[in-house]
């Protein structure tokens, strides 16, 4: 028997959460929060995370990562004003690449409005050749590994 794998679109699916307040400015002309918008939330995220529990410092750092990929599903819409939780959680973790699974949650929701993925390869800042993943990072990453 393998195990479940964890739903993208419930928020038992993620490790991690981080509150986002959408802006007035995250609207669009239909009056709701616009796609690309959603991009920004997943950066946010993901770097929220690679700050607070890897110990990134994203001014001096030597190794830093690059998005590389990104995807989203829109499954319900949101607006300014609310406060959203963003999930996170790895789906694939490489020696120099990791893909995110990101859900976006109305607070108090159970399914996402929105969810997809987003891929980091780390590189060193000087040459932008890929490197493997720093090691307190890699350790923060596979404590939310699915």
């Amino acid at each position: 028997m393998g195990t479940a794998v964890k739903r993208e679109d419930q928020r038992a699916g993620y490790e991690y959460f981080a509150e986002i307040t959408t802006r007035w400015m995250d609207n669009d002309i239909y009056g709701h929060v616009n796609n690309v918008v959603f991009y920004s939330y997943f950066d946010s995220v993901a770097n929220q995370f690679l700050i607070e529990r890897g110990g990134l410092d994203i001014q001096t750092a030597e190794v830093i990562g690059f998005v590389v990929a990104s995807s989203c599903e829109y499954k319900s819409p949101v607006a300014y004003p609310e406060l959203l939780d963003a999930g996170f959680r790895v789906n694939r973790l490489g020696n120099s690449s990791v893909e995110y699974g990101i859900g976006i949650f109305k607070q108090g929701q159970q399914s996402a409005s929105a969810y997809g993925t987003f891929t980091h390869v780390f590189v060193d800042r000087a040459t932008d050749k890929s490197v493997p993943i720093p090691a307190q990072i890699r350790l923060a990453l596979e404590s939310v590994c699915i």
